[in-house]
C-alpha cells in the first residue's frame, strides 16, 4: 500500500454510518479497501461505520461519477440507499451539481441534493414482491431493490424484542434457500397505517441490526403495498426506522404487477473528517 494515511469524510443517514473517501486519484485498489474494510469499519479499533464509500471516476463518460461500496467484513454488496444519499451529499461538497448521475456496479442511478442535509435517490429498477410460504409459519417476502431483502410483517411488541430480532434475522440471512446470493437482508415491519410503518433491518455483512438501511425501507414499502393490495399509480409510504425517517415514493402497475419509478428520500449529513493513520 503505497500512502501512510488518508483523508476521509465521517457521514451518516438515518443513523446508517459510512466512511467516505475520495478515490478519484485511485490511491485504493479494489483489493486494498476491501483488505481494509474491517480495521476502517472497526468500532473500537477503527474510525467505525457500517460500510466503505468510494467516489471514482466513472467508465461512462456520460455519468458523473462511480460509487463503490464495501461492507464492513470486506464484501462486495448491491445497492446502498442511505449511502447513496451521503455520497451525493459528498459528490455536492466536491464541486458536482445538485442533480447527479452516479453508477453502482452496472447500474445507472440519479441523485438530487433537495437542501443542506436532504437528498433523493432514483432507483433504476422494475421490482416485484414474490411470496415465499415454505421459510415460516406466516408468509414471507422477497423482494430484490438493487440488493436481496426478505420482508416479515410482526407484531408491534416483536419488534421491540431485538434479542430475538438478531437471532432470526441470522438464521434467514443464512438461510440454505439463499446460498446463490451470499445471503439475504432481513427486515421486520410493523404497519401503523395504509401510508406508514415501523422497520428494523438485519443486515447482510454488517451481521447484526442496523439503524436503518435505505434499500430495506424501499423494500418493506413495496411489501407494505402488495400484502394491503393498495392502489395503482403513485404511492407513498412514510418508514420510522431506529436511525430516522425515510420516504419511499414509487409507482404500481397492476398490469403485470411491478413497482417501478422508486424514489428513496432522507436525510444525510457529515458527521466528521479526519486523517486515518495506515
Amino acid at each position: 500500500m503505497k500512502k501512510q494515511s488518508f483523508k476521509f469524510q465521517k457521514m451518516q443517514g438515518t443513523g446508517n454510518d459510512f466512511v467516505v473517501i475520495d478515490n478519484r486519484s485511485k490511491q485504493f485498489s479494489e483489493e486494498e479497501i476491501t483488505q481494509l474494510a474491517p480495521t476502517l469499519c472497526h468500532r473500537n479499533f477503527g474510525i467505525g461505520a457500517d460500510g466503505i464509500l468510494l467516489l471514482e471516476h466513472p467508465s461512462d463518460p456520460e455519468t458523473d461519477y462511480a460509487m463503490v461500496y464495501r461492507n464492513p467484513d470486506g464484501s462486495h454488496a448491491g445497492m446502498c440507499g442511505n449511502g447513496a444519499r451521503c455520497m451525493a451529499l459528498f459528490a455536492f461538497s466536491k464541486g458536482f451539481k445538485k442533480k447527479q448521475q452516479f453508477s453502482v456496479h452496472d447500474r445507472l442511478y440519479e441523485a438530487d441534493v433537495l437542501s443542506q442535509n436532504r437528498v433523493s435517490v432514483q432507483l433504476p429498477v422494475l421490482a416485484e414482491v414474490e411470496v415465499i410460504d415454505d421459510l415460516e409459519p406466516d408468509p414471507v417476502y422477497e423482494v430484490y431493490t438493487g440488493t436481496e431483502h426478505l420482508v416479515i410483517p410482526v407484531e408491534e411488541e416483536s419488534l421491540e424484542d431485538e434479542n430475538s430480532l438478531r437471532s432470526r434475522g441470522s438464521e434467514l440471512r443464512h438461510h440454505p434457500r439463499f446460498e446463490e446470493t451470499n445471503g439475504t437482508n432481513v427486515n421486520f415491519i410493523n404497519g401503523l397505517g395504509e401510508h406508514r410503518l415501523t422497520l428494523k433491518t438485519y443486515e447482510r455483512g454488517v451481521e447484526d441490526l442496523t439503524l436503518s438501511c435505505g434499500t430495506g425501507a424501499v423494500a418493506s414499502a413495496l411489501a407494505w403495498h402488495h400484502i394491503g393490495q393498495k392502489q395503482e399509480g403513485q404511492n407513498e409510504v412514510e418508514i420510522s426506522v431506529p436511525g430516522g425517517e425515510l420516504s419511499v415514493i414509487f409507482h404500481y402497475n397492476g398490469s403485470n404487477k411491478r413497482y417501478e419509478n422508486i424514489q428513496l428520500t432522507g436525510p444525510a449529513y457529515f458527521v466528521f473528517e479526519g486523517i486515518y493513520h495506515l
